[in-house]
């Protein structure tokens, strides 16, 4: 089994694709204006529209309502990402701060409220 994607449900689609973009440095694939994915080495982050849930099941997701997962890109540096994202990223939760298992995490909202946490494993955790 593999784990290949985290799909992200939004009331608007380009908002949060332009987010990510911005975020990561990844170009999003559009399949249609309800569908993007962002793919990197590991694993996509999918992102759909509301109108792409009744496809599964109507009403089995609702967007901007998530306050239990936490949506991790590892980065090189995660210092100079949060310097780069300074005065983009409105919700910051957490500045750069080192873990105690060793990671050096950087912690924001996205636009629709989602936690993501950038970080960088050092040395010595």
């Amino acid at each position: 089994m593999n784990l290949v994607s985290i799909r992200i449900i939004t009331g608007d689609v380009a908002r949060l694709v332009d987010f990510y973009e911005r975020a990561t440095g990844v170009r999003a694939d559009w399949a249609t204006e309800d569908f993007a994915e962002l793919r990197t080495g590991s694993g996509t982050l999918a992102i759909g529209s509301t109108r792409t849930v009744p496809l599964f099941a109507p009403g089995s997701a609702h967007p901007a309502d998530n306050r239990s997962v936490i949506i991790e890109f590892r980065v090189d540096d995660v210092d100079g990402v949060h310097r780069n994202l300074t005065g983009f990223v409105d919700d910051v939760v957490k500045e750069p701060t080192t873990m105690p298992w060793g990671n050096r995490s950087f912690l924001f909202r996205d636009p629709d409220g989602n936690l993501v946490n950038f970080f960088t494993p050092v040395a010595g955790g």
